[in-house]
């Protein structure tokens, strides 16, 4: 486990990374973003002259959100099904981040964040990941530890990764 600053400075370089590469493909991101409350886009707006390669950030919290704004399916938050913390969910976040914008990829989270919320299937610190990229999606699960604002870093560098390594 990293600490703080050296996790900060993760980032940091990831964005850098991910800046270059969007910037050398002509190509603008998006975040659909659910645990990290816009974490995700405060990271790469950090980096100076960041709007020559990101568009959009949405902040869905709630189940309404990422319906109205992203055009999630709402049989996903019906009994029986799987929840805003799911595959299908994020992978369905980080298309509607693309379509509902000018870019050309995206990335979208949704997790338990805690302290509270967990649930023996989605214990704290359950985060879904989702990418687009050129229309393909993907998702993968993470189980972070630590408080909220750990696991939320770590949900921010794992989606920069993430995204990096689909470019």
């Amino acid at each position: 486990m990293q600490t703080k600053n050296s996790l900060h400075d993760t980032i940091a370089s990831l964005v850098d990374a991910l800046a270059k590469k969007l910037i050398a493909k002509r190509w603008c991101m998006a975040t659909a973003e659910s645990c990290t409350g816009g974490g995700i886009a405060a990271a790469l707006t950090d980096l100076a002259g960041s709007s020559a390669w990101f568009d959009a950030g949405y902040v869905t919290y709630s189940n309404a959100a990422k319906q109205k704004m992203l055009g999630v399916n709402s049989a996903h938050f019906s009994l029986g099904g799987p929840g805003a913390v799911s595959e299908a969910v994020v992978r369905e976040m980080s298309a509607g981040a693309v379509a509902r914008s000018e870019a050309n990829v995206a990335v979208a989270v949704s997790g338990v964040a805690g302290p509270g919320g967990g649930s023996a299937e989605k214990p704290v610190g359950t985060v879904w990941i989702g990418w687009c990229v050129e229309g393909e999606t993907s998702a993968q699960c993470f189980l972070f530890e630590g408080g909220r604002a750990r696991i939320r870093q770590e949900t921010v560098a794992a989606a920069l990764q993430g995204l990096l390594k689909r470019l």
